[in-house]
């Protein structure tokens, strides 16, 4: 059984920090891509940041500069490291592992405020 665990989300003042985390189960952890989507209120899902098997890595224009993807094959978890955050960012966040199929985790809130 595949299991994409999140964990890490909470609330957080502009400017911020959070380490969002994914715990995989279930799959040939190295050979999938990870993937970090969001889904803000009234918006669709869009791609934050990936990260190959081997480590090559994609961002979203949005967050470039600010958010930091990473991943250990030998633990099979993937961290996102989110850095200078603002109300933009808020959002509940999900894990992604893509390779033929895809499959996603259940999502952890981040809210940005105040």
């Amino acid at each position: 059984q595949v299991q994409l665990v999140e964990s890490g989300g909470g609330l957080v003042q502009p400017g911020g920090s959070l380490r969002l985390s994914c715990a995989a189960s279930g799959i040939r952890f190295s050979s999938f891509k990870m993937n970090w989507y969001r889904q803000a209120p009234g918006k669709q899902r869009e791609l934050v940041a990936g990260i190959t098997g081997d480590g090559s890595t994609e961002y979203a224009d949005s967050v470039k500069g600010r958010f930091t993807i990473s991943r250990d094959n030998t633990k099979s978890t993937v961290v996102l490291q989110m850095n200078s955050l603002t109300p933009v960012d808020t959002a509940v966040y999900y894990c992604n592992a893509k390779f033929i199929v895809e499959y996603w985790g259940q999502g952890t809130l981040v809210t940005v405020s105040e």
